[in-house]
């Protein structure tokens, strides 16, 4: 099966994201699993750019809105467009959380906390793994 996109979205077999990801990108945006703290590539990384989806190059958010949220995951304040991030109820592990998705793939992207900074109070930690970081800015 090739892969199509039905009502905007990018649709693909577990195959095809397996050939497409590395394990651990596979493990987290696909099987919604997490990376530990303090060991993914943009947990510290302070270069300007756009973070993109990892499985479907969707612009996701503006390295202008990332901030050291303490917590050893990647984090910003809010995403690059409207309409980027879905968000679902995530009821896992005995707790209710938000999970973040990527709305044009549905790759698992991390979960949004309302503990962030101003101006939104959003915190949308994310997992390296799920994202990639371009240099060029398109919103500068």
């Amino acid at each position: 099966m090739a892969e199509k996109i039905t009502a905007d979205k990018l649709i693909k077999t577990d195959e095809e994201w397996k050939k497409q990801l590395s394990p651990e990108q596979y493990q987290v945006a696909r099987k919604a699993g997490t990376e530990p703290a303090f060991t993914g590539k943009y947990w510290n990384t302070k270069d300007k750019g756009t973070y993109q989806c990892a499985c479907c190059g969707q612009p996701l958010f503006s390295a202008d809105t990332k901030f050291d949220s303490g917590t050893g995951w990647p984090s910003f304040w809010k995403p690059l467009e409207p309409g980027a991030i879905e968000e679902e109820s995530d009821r896992k592990f005995g707790m209710v959380r938000t999970e973040a998705r990527c709305s044009k793939c549905d790759a698992h992207l991390g979960h949004v906390f309302e503990d962030g900074p101003a101006p939104t109070g959003l915190r949308y930690c994310m997992n390296s793994a799920s994202l990639d970081l371009k240099g060029d800015d398109p919103k500068k």
